[in-house]
């Protein structure tokens, strides 16, 4: 099976698509969010302590260890905290838009290979996050 080379028309118009999501608008904004929240220290270091507290309850509930009441309180504290930081808050904000734009391009082309053509919106907007998501949406 062949395998693509970086002239074929596909990867050059892969480059092209990629070029096109650098510069658009809201792309740039979303980047720009980013940006600032890692050059905020205060920011990064109430998300890190936030994951880490996250990641210690996870873990306890893994190993069948009962969550304290004070450290269920101190967690959401800390996550209350966050999300009223507008730095942290608007980082948070744009990964999960990014994510959406990451899942929607992934989803067209897949699409594409599935039926040999062009997806129309109806053929990729399913409602939901994808096969077995549960979401529901």
């Amino acid at each position: 099976m062949p395998t693509l080379i970086e002239d074929s028309p596909v990867v050059l118009r892969t480059k092209e698509l990629c070029q096109a999501i650098l510069e658009d608008p809201e792309v740039q904004t979303l980047r720009a969010h980013i940006d600032t929240f890692m050059a905020d220290d205060q920011a990064r270091g109430q998300y890190d302590a936030l994951m880490a507290k996250g990641q210690m309850l996870q873990q306890k509930q893994q190993n069948g260890l009962p969550l304290k009441d004070a450290e269920i309180a101190d967690f959401e504290s800390s996550r209350e905290e966050l999300l009223c930081n507008p730095v942290a808050r608007a980082f948070l904000d744009a990964q999960e838009d990014i994510q959406k734009m990451q899942q929607s391009v992934v989803q067209y082309v897949s699409k594409t290979f599935e039926l040999g053509r062009v997806p129309a919106e109806s053929d990729v907007d399913s409602g939901g996050c994808g096969h077995g998501c549960g979401c529901h949406h």
